[in-house]
């Protein structure tokens, strides 16, 4: 739990140095790209390529492919057809394809860890509602594919390192994530990358090497680490967590606008569905 608690809020001012640096000034998928990079630079040197088992390296490709990938080509393209509160609402829905891609892979059904993803998902969208307007279901239909990839991506690592077991720590084969990122990052941006919209001050080329050690690298080293100490559930409700977080560093930062009362509703509603997951288990447990 305190390694995930530490990214959601690493993520939290990582959505603010986003929106004040880089959103409609850098190139996205030059940002991506970039974030990718360094930490595949960073995780490679210490990377292992013999000894462990091959399914496990091919998964975690896989699984940074799905994340870094998929997710962001989807996320940034839906901008062009959704405004920005549509975009916050329809990526609130993400704990709902955490829990039943992870009860999926596990072959069993978990109502309660399901029950409590609801309940974040509820609170998200308390914070988030905005009214819709104009044809959105071409940008819904997009976002709900880099949810259900950005999910994918989080329950795959978890289970990878449940069912191939290895004496090697984490970091030592870590880099085959960031890899695997990368080798849809690059393409994606020599495809759809527009260079005239590089960085051009030196505080843009800070947040992108910030955003690469700590968001990137680190964040998502810790957040795979900590998805495997806590159940589904618990994950699924972290990932509804960084939507308070982020709006609370916006306020308390940036100075910007918010509504406060919805701000602590749905985020006390969040809290309360980790107590939730937390009662099921429990119960589950005692009827074992």
């Amino acid at each position: 739990m305190p390694y995930l608690i530490t990214v959601t809020i690493l993520w939290a001012f990582s959505f603010s140095l986003i929106g004040q640096y880089l959103a409609g000034q850098v190139d996205s998928d030059f940002a991506v790209l970039v974030r990718v990079a360094i930490a595949a630079l960073l995780f490679t040197p210490l990377t292992l390529w013999r000894g462990l088992p091959a399914r496990l390296l091919g998964g975690l490709w896989l699984a940074g492919a799905l994340q870094f990938g998929i997710t962001y080509l989807c996320l940034y393209r839906s901008f062009s057809v959704l405004s920005v509160p549509e975009v916050l609402l329809f990526t609130v829905l993400t704990p709902i394809y955490v829990t039943l891609l992870d009860d999926a892979l596990a072959r069993r059904f978990n109502p309660w860890a399901l029950v409590a993803a609801l309940v974040a998902v509820g609170g998200g969208v308390i914070i988030r509602f905005q009214k819709l307007e104009g044809d959105y279901l071409i940008g819904f239909l997009l976002l709900q594919l880099a949810n259900a990839t950005f999910a994918a991506g989080q329950v795959l690592c978890r289970q990878l390192l449940a069912r191939y077991p290895t004496e090697q720590p984490l970091y030592r084969f870590f880099g085959h994530f960031f890899l695997g990122a990368l080798a849809l990052a690059l393409p994606s941006f020599l495809l759809f990358g527009d260079s005239s919209r590089l960085p051009q001050t030196a505080i843009q080329w800070g947040v992108l090497a910030w955003m690469g050690v700590f968001a990137t690298a680190l964040g998502m080293f810790w957040w795979v680490k900590g998805s495997t100490r806590v159940d589904a559930g618990t994950l699924a409700v972290m990932n509804e967590l960084h939507v308070p977080a982020g709006l609370l560093v916006n306020v308390l930062i940036w100075n910007r606008n918010a509504d406060l009362p919805r701000l602590a509703l749905g985020g006390a509603i969040i809290l309360a569905s980790l107590w939730l997951n937390r009662l099921g288990r429990r119960r589950m447990l005692a009827a074992a």
